[in-house]
Parts: structure tokens; C-alpha cells; sequence
């Protein structure tokens, strides 16, 4: 009988012991502890649907951590809407940092988020920005990491240019 309460308390203590590592300290508000570097935007040549050009809205980013904690699963949602319509239009979502996550002041290499969503056509994909129908738009970002809410740590409007 003593054993197996031996065992149950190991096997407690063990796990609680797990538990506090996953936690890695306090919480980083990423608002500040978190920094966005949009390094380009445009529209990303998404191939040929239907016999048509496509066009997506992206951007490019990188991230800085400048908080003093690790952030492990840190992901990106990009939210993408026409210029003058609240209304969400697409959507690109990535994982920015794995399970090894971002350690403080680390920057990650380049990361493209694209939408699902774009404009198809029939002219080139160079003509199909200049068109009197084009809409622009905007994104705004959001992160987390671990378990935390979503926060929005910025927003651009993508520039009228393609992307390669």
C-alpha cells in the first residue's frame, strides 16, 4: 500500500512539475513584446484558376521578439479586407515559430502570408492592378503563442505591385 501511494505522489509531483515547465513565466503581452517589420506587400501571383489569372493580397514580414520570455508556438493570422469595407475579405494564417519558439531578440527570416481569397482575370497580371474595378486592401495582424489569446500587433495596406 505505501508503494503504490509513493508512486502516486512521484507520479503527482512529476506531472505538476510538467505542467510549470509548459508555463515558461509570465505572460507576454505581445502588444509590446512582439515587433512587427512589414518588409513588403503586394499581390502574389496565385497561378491560373480556370483559365484565369489570380491574384492575392500579401505580405511579407518579420518578427522580433523583445520580450525577455521564449515563445513557443508563436502563429500569424493575417486578416484581409477591401479598403473601405470593415467586412472580412480573406484570411492567411502561419506559424511563425514551432515548438522550439522565438527566443528573446531573436528575429525570424521572412515570412510571407497570402489570402485565400484575390481577384481573377483574364488580362495580364501586371493590367489586372491597373484596372478601373481594382480594389485595394488592407490586413491587419494578429499573433499568439502557446495558449494565449489572439492579439493584434499591427496592420498595412498592401502596395498596388506584384510580388515574386
Amino acid at each position: 500500500m505505501r508503494a503504490r501511494l509513493r508512486s502516486a505522489l512521484l507520479f503527482s509531483l512529476l506531472l505538476s512539475g510538467f505542467a510549470a515547465a509548459g508555463c515558461g513565466g509570465p505572460a507576454v503581452d505581445l502588444e509590446q513584446g512582439l515587433q512587427l517589420e512589414v518588409v513588403s506587400t503586394g499581390w502574389f501571383d496565385a497561378g491560373i484558376i480556370d483559365g484565369k489569372n489570380k491574384l492575392v493580397p500579401a505580405l511579407i514580414i518579420k518578427l522580433k521578439n523583445v520580450s525577455d520570455q521564449n515563445l513557443v508556438t508563436l502563429q500569424i493570422n493575417a486578416i484581409f479586407h477591401r479598403v473601405g469595407d470593415a467586412q472580412e475579405w480573406g484570411t492567411g494564417f502561419i506559424t511563425a515559430a514551432g515548438s522550439r519558439g522565438l527566443q528573446p531578440g531573436s528575429v525570424t527570416s521572412p515570412l510571407t502570408v497570402k489570402s485565400h481569397l484575390g481577384y481573377t482575370g483574364t488580362e495580364p497580371r501586371a493590367d489586372m492592378l491597373g484596372n478601373s474595378r481594382f480594389v485595394d486592401a488592407r490586413v491587419d495582424v494578429f499573433a499568439k503563442y502557446g495558449s494565449t489569446q489572439w492579439t493584434k500587433i499591427g496592420e498595412t495596406l498592401i502596395s498596388r505591385q506584384l510580388l515574386t
